[in-house]
């Protein structure tokens, strides 16, 4: 594929502390819309926090400048995308690539460190990194609230914390945070040499860094290419934090990525020629010929929409991580599977095809003539949608929905806080434990395991996948309860300890 037919991109920078996979949340987002996301973890990070004391500003620069190289070709459009520090270095490579194939989204950019949470002796940093050797030595606690407005958001972080759990940083040299300042004032330097449009997203609470930062940016860029959006119910982590929708919302329509969906802007324009439509057409009735559901995922965006009619067991509009249970559903159904499909209508990213939907149970046979509405953007399986002629034919043969009950109410509520506080557990448990609760909530969420298994290389994907495998054939039910009385066993030895 030529750069000019690929998707467009965008390239994530993480902030201080963290990882290439803290932006996973937008990865996802992104990779709906049909972008190709690209991340890297910065000099100094994802290792230990003492690897940061001899890393300078300088490094991170000319990483992301590295990797914005790397990738820049390959696309018609690359957009860039900072949080906290990776906004500023974000805005640096905008500002030194002379970047004009995409857009600049800004993130929390901490312009000004002078936010709510931040102590009165801030401006003493000058006068302590002066001296000889302190700046390496001297240790800057992650502290409550850790960024997060959420009440129940924070409790896992801590938790996660005080477990010592490796996924960010808890502490920073104060060496680390001179490159910063010295980025700080690149940026401010920089800022009105940067001629792509940009977004900057803001808490208007944030900790760290106030108001000031995001209204300096939007001035000194100009506010023919600059905006702004304000937050009003989060802190600095506003990728994770209660604004989390808002933020997406905003990122996606400031690119020009509508989420998607059948009959959105993105179905209309697939960009697909009509062979790769077809061929993706194909693809995905092979699938559905053979009634494996379990592996459409495999052809789709995370959050494929799957839309059954009537009011029956399997009706509804199944989304994302529900499509897993519905698939699984529709898998037991006595070889359910669609067949006997007619000529393809297409209508640019949206294809009708005429099919029957067959099943066999001990007592009954199910042929439902209609038509499946598909939906499609940069060879994604976007949305599905069956219309059957005769829906009264299904309600007969799948019988109707199971009326919730008191108990399965119970349930539900019980895994959704045993899943809280498997987050909140203050003692890490032995890693049988980690893959018996991986395997459980699996196996809960989405039902039998399915793809293929991870090669020997992929030692943490494999052990995770057989511990799923073993739990095949669990019911959701079995499998939830099975869930809670472990996370209460290992909170009750938490007690006792």
């Amino acid at each position: 594929m030529s750069a000019a037919t690929a998707p467009d991109a965008a390239l994530l920078i993480h902030g201080l502390g963290g990882t290439q996979y803290d932006l996973g949340s937008m990865h996802k987002r992104l990779k709906n819309a049909g972008l190709v996301t690209y991340s890297l973890t910065l000099p100094g990070h994802g290792t230990k926090p003492e690897d940061l004391a001899s890393v300078a500003a300088e490094d991170w620069i000319e990483a992301v400048v590295a990797k914005y190289r790397e990738v820049r070709d390959q696309h018609p459009t690359l957009h860039l995308m900072g949080m906290c520090m990776g906004s500023l270095l974000a805005a640096l490579l905008a500002q030194r690539e002379r970047h004009a194939k995409g857009n600049l989204i800004m993130l929390a950019p901490p312009v000004y460190i002078d936010g709510w949470a931040t102590p009165w002796y801030r401006f003493l940093r000058p006068v302590l990194y002066a001296v000889p050797g302190l700046p390496r030595r001297m240790k800057i606690e992650e502290e409550d609230p850790f960024g997060i407005k959420n009440e129940q958001l924070r409790a896992i972080v801590k938790a996660k914390f005080q477990r010592g759990e490796n996924f960010h940083y808890q502490w920073v040299p104060l060496e680390c945070i001179r490159q910063v300042d010295r980025l700080r004032a690149m940026v401010m330097k920089a800022a009105s040499r940067i001629h792509c449009p940009t977004l900057v997203v803001h808490a208007r609470e944030d900790e760290l860094t106030s108001l000031r930062s995001a209204h300096f940016m939007v001035e000194a860029i100009g506010g023919g290419r600059a905006r702004m959006v304000i937050l009003e119910d989060s802190y600095h982590m506003i990728c994770v934090d209660n604004d989390r929708e808002i933020v997406a919302k905003n990122v996606l329509e400031f690119l020009g990525a509508s989420l998607p969906g059948a009959g959105s802007a993105l179905a209309n324009e697939p960009r697909m020629n009509a062979d790769e439509l077809t061929e993706a057409v194909n693809a995905v009735l092979a699938k559905l010929g053979a009634g494996e559901l379990t592996t459409l995922r495999e052809l789709a965006i995370p959050d494929l929409t799957w839309v059954q009619p009537g009011a029956n067991g399997i009706s509804g509009a199944h989304v994302g991580k529900a499509f897993g249970s519905f698939a699984s559903k529709f898998g037991a159904l006595g070889n359910a599977r669609f067949t006997a499909f007619g000529t393809p209508v297409f209508n640019r990213g949206v294809v009708l095809v005429p099919a029957q939907l067959v099943a066999s149970n001990d007592s009954a046979h199910l042929e439902s003539p209609g038509a499946l509405l598909l939906a499609f953007y940069a060879g994604k399986l976007l949305e599905a949608r069956w219309f059957a002629d005769q829906i009264e034919l299904e309600d007969a043969f799948f019988g109707k929905p199971p009326a919730p009950d008191s108990t399965a109410v119970a349930l539900d509520t019980a895994f959704v806080a045993a899943t809280v506080d498997a987050k909140t557990l203050t003692r890490p448990p032995e890693n049988a434990t980690l893959l018996e609760l991986y395997a459980l909530y699996k196996q809960a969420d989405a039902g039998d395991v399915a793809g293929d298994r991870p090669s020997v290389l992929d030692v943490v994907g494999r052990s995770k996948y057989d511990a799923w495998a073993k739990r095949k054939g669990v019911s959701r039910e079995e499998a939830m309860q099975m869930y809670v009385e472990l996370v209460r066993k290992l909170k009750a030895q938490e007690v006792i300890a």
